[in-house]
């Protein structure tokens, strides 16, 4: 009986202790604590797109939920919600998410204090809350945090000295505060990137010192200084410690040539893939966020060495292969051409660094890269339903609904590299080819190939167009010129490349008007024969009212002079039903009064491209045609 008793207490035991692992993430009243902090964390914000919509107070996790991410334990690991218009205030709840690892707010509204209880997320390795509105002074608990690796609070409205505690975190490898209202004094900080810049108390001109710099680890050579360990009464022979210096460097030279040679001569008999290990400077350019490093070997097995049976895509600048890394994890590798090109090292690192800044959701977001002596390689989430312009050729033919989501998220991704990324950017092949569909079918404008670096201070005429056929603007193809109207214009050819379910150079193919394609659907429009444009695989599945709609949109963003097509901002509003109208009929009266002028010269016609409006960028090419 009483070995009965026993085996039923210890069953007890044993269930209690399963029930208490079971309920480790449930508050006292049976709800999940970090549901609880997510809820509390959303009730401080305003959400005027509705992306946190499906966050519920009654759901037994919040692993489901957009903008978290979570780990194989459903632990919220990772809060992202960059570029949403969010606005409010961020309250102290987040600080009960002690799993964070990340933290990714910039391009919000966000304003008020940054929580202390930040200080709690000991896990926390990158946090972003740049480009808001927060003030006050900048938390001394971030300190607390001693994993973290990627601070940014830069172009707020922070005031107050910077804590020094902050120079005693020795993981920090990027803090930029810049542009705030920070004053001094300035603390010797030991991340390797950081920036002070626009702080008017601390770098009033950007020169002073303290206001940036890296802190790159160089490559040292430890060599036996025999002159340290000379008898004491030799200390006063000039020339044997003249003779003993020359002696050591001269040993290290020679140590340092013998090395390099026994390198070259092991390249040149085995003819192996040599690793180019960048620097610390080269590391800190190219290592933002979380971006991996991953060796040539481990992409190699993930592609089955570059198989053609793996190969999703071509292009003039290298090709896309399908891979499963180790993990499982499907990635998409694109192969970069000229790896060992003079250039190349240049335009890698910087199309590495420019996309890793850009973070949207309706942007193809960079997993990592691979850098060798003669190869170059970027790693990307595979898209499940590969781009529009495969599916639009594909069976079952994409519904109207789907064709309208695409058009809205492609429209988002272009106005954040336009109008909310820092550093701007232009796409300048903006093509339903480099627009892809995530496993739900919304879009995500990848390939940044083609981009350019926007600059707000300078202007630069290039010389070289990029592009595909049909979707180049006038006058990039007539001046060299490009500017965010150059993709406002690509974006419009998008448009109807999604109602025609047909290439730019094959609609309208039927009715013998490849010359003049955009007068053809101007002329269809006015006519209101638009059935003639619409993919025949729609089979009139489709709302008409919305189909015009399209149309007028993509005929404004394809006017012939750049200073008449929309802004990507309007162009998002009018997609998304607010001021097409108004704007329809405004074009419409300026248009006919052109009609009735005298036709513009040269210099007129492209003279607004060098207006505020127009953001004329500095010609950083990055990687060239795709």
């Amino acid at each position: 009986m009483e070995i009965k008793r026993e085996v039923a207490v210890m069953w007890c035991v044993v269930l209690f202790c399963l029930w208490n692992s079971a309920c480790g993430v449930l508050s006292p009243k049976g709800v999940n604590y970090e549901v609880l902090a997510l809820m509390g964390i959303k009730g401080n914000l305003h959400d005027p797109h509705g992306v946190l919509d499906n966050w519920d107070s009654n759901a037994v996790d919040p692993c489901s939920w957009t903008m978290v991410t979570c780990s194989v334990d459903s632990l919220v690991i990772g809060l992202g919600a960059p570029s949403q218009n969010l606005s409010g205030f961020l309250g102290p709840s987040i600080g009960n998410l002690t799993n964070l690892q990340s933290v990714l707010l910039q391009n919000n509204h966000i304003s008020g204090d940054i929580p202390f209880e930040f200080g709690k997320l000991s896990k926390l390795h990158t946090l972003d809350l740049s480009n808001n509105s927060f003030s006050g002074e900048i938390p001394s608990t971030l300190s607390h945090i001693k994993n973290l690796q990627y601070l940014r609070l830069n172009n707020n409205s922070l005031t107050g000295t910077i804590p020094s505690p902050l120079a005693n975190m020795t993981k920090l490898a990027f803090l930029d505060l810049s542009y705030n209202n920070l004053s001094g004094p300035v603390p010797r900080l030991l991340a390797r990137t950081y920036n002070m810049v626009g702080n008017p108390q601390i770098c009033a001109t950007g020169i002073e010192k303290d206001c940036n710099g890296t802190a790159p680890t160089p490559l040292t050579l430890t060599c036996n200084n025999s002159q340290d360990s000379q008898p004491s009464e030799k200390a006063n022979s000039k020339s044997n410690k003249i003779a003993l210096a020359l002696g050591s460097s001269l040993g290290c030279i020679c140590l340092l040539i013998l090395g390099f040679g026994f390198l070259l001569w092991w390249r040149q008999r085995h003819n192996q893939q040599i690793f180019f290990d960048v620097n610390e400077q080269h590391r800190e350019e190219v290592c933002l966020g979380n971006l991996k490093r991953f060796h040539f070997k481990e992409l190699q097995i993930a592609t089955h060495n570059f198989s053609n049976k793996n190969l999703v895509g071509k292009g003039g600048f290298g090709n896309v292969y399908k891979g499963y890394l180790q993990d499982g994890t499907v990635v998409a590798v694109k192969r970069l051409k000229d790896g060992n090109a003079i250039r190349g090292e240049i335009q890698f690192q910087t199309e590495v660094e420019m996309i890793s800044l850009a973070v949207h959701r309706n942007l193809l977001r960079l997993y990592g890269f691979c850098m060798t002596a003669t190869e170059r390689l970027l790693v990307y989430p595979c898209m499940s339903n590969g781009s529009v312009a495969s599916r639009l050729k594909a069976k079952p033919a994409l519904d109207w609904g789907t064709r309208k989501r695409v058009a809205l998220g492609a429209g988002r991704g272009l106005l954040y590299l336009h109008e909310q990324c820092d550093p701007k950017i232009i796409h300048r092949d903006v093509k339903a080819a480099n627009i892809l569909l995530d496993d739900y079918c919304e879009a995500v404008v990848g390939d940044f190939g083609l981009a350019k670096l926007l600059d707000h201070r300078e202007s630069h005429v290039t010389t070289a167009v990029r592009g595909t056929v049909g979707h180049i603007a006038p006058e990039y193809l007539s001046t060299g010129q490009s500017s965010e109207k150059t993709d406002v214009y690509g974006f419009g050819i998008l448009l109807l490349e999604l109602v025609s379910g047909q290439r730019a150079l094959e609609f309208g193919k039927a009715a013998n008007q490849k010359g003049a394609i955009l007068d053809w659907v101007k002329k269809i429009h006015q006519e209101k024969k638009l059935d003639m444009l619409v993919d025949k695989d729609l089979k009139n599945n489709y709302d008409r009212i919305e189909l015009e709609e399209m149309v007028q949109v993509a005929l404004l963003c394809t006017q012939n002079l750049p200073s008449h097509r929309p802004k990507m901002s309007e162009v998002v509003r009018m997609l998304e039903g607010d001021g097409l109208a108004e704007k329809w009929e405004a074009t419409q009266r300026a248009e006919a009064t052109r009609y009735r002028a005298n036709e513009f010269s040269s210099s007129e016609r492209y003279s607004d491209l060098t207006d505020d409006s127009s953001l004329l960028v500095q010609a950083m090419e990055l990687s060239g045609p795709r």
